[in-house]
């Protein structure tokens, strides 16, 4: 089994919309493309190799398959990631299946994108990891697919643009497995899958007349 695995940049809002650059992706009139990279010391280096230690192959969304395909095949033989990409399978998520793909190994996940990841989950191989994508990952968490996240929340509030969750992501509990902060104050933070949400209360045992009043007024 093939495990489908997030690894998003995210702001504490929420946003991860153009993180790398101010051409990444201004739609929406998005005015603080590149927000990720005053913050990459050392540590987030470490963060982001940690992330790629594991076989995997990429699983993108076409808007960013596009912004990958634009860069990484010329980053030079000599850039690590530029030649790991390179040599591991592109799948990617497009309304047009037939689209024609440039970059070596990459291929589309075709007319029936649920079937397919169903069948590429079930096979023996390396698992699939997710950057950017933000449209695609809201198909993943809608249907709940998603199995592991890599999320680096970044000190600084965006205001708008592209959100890791949207509405009608699947309820669930994620456990944190480990957590690593960096010099710039970036959380690490790498999280499974937990279970169903489970919920409690804090209330009294015996609601106050008050309570019961408030809780009328709702209804």
């Amino acid at each position: 089994m093939r495990k489908i695995i997030v690894g998003a940049f995210v702001s504490l809002d929420g946003i991860m919309q153009a993180p790398g650059g101010p051409h990444e992706d201004p739609v929406g009139g998005f005015k603080y493309g590149g927000w990720a990279f005053p913050y990459f010391d050392e540590a987030m280096g470490q963060a982001v190799d940690d992330m790629f230690a594991k076989p995997f192959d990429l699983l993108l969304g076409r808007k960013t398959y596009d912004i990958f395909a634009a860069h990484w095949p010329y980053a030079g033989a000599d850039d690590p990631i530029g030649s790991l990409f390179d040599r591991i399978t592109k799948y990617v998520a497009t309304r047009n299946p037939a689209l024609k793909l440039d970059w070596q190994k990459s291929q589309t996940l075709g007319d029936d994108v649920l079937a397919t990841l169903g069948k590429l989950k079930s096979e023996d191989g390396p698992d699939l990891l997710t950057q950017g994508s933000t449209d695609f990952l809201q198909t993943l968490f809608l249907h709940d697919l998603v199995d592991e996240m890599f999320i680096s929340y970044f000190p600084v509030v965006l205001g708008t643009g592209k959100k890791l969750f949207g509405d009608g992501a699947t309820p669930m509990a994620l456990k944190l497995v480990s957590s690593k902060v960096s010099g710039t104050g970036v959380t690490v933070n790498k999280y499974v899958r937990g279970g169903p949400v489970v919920t409690g209360s804090f209330e009294f045992d015996q609601p106050t007349e008050a309570e019961l009043e408030r809780r009328r007024k709702l209804t």
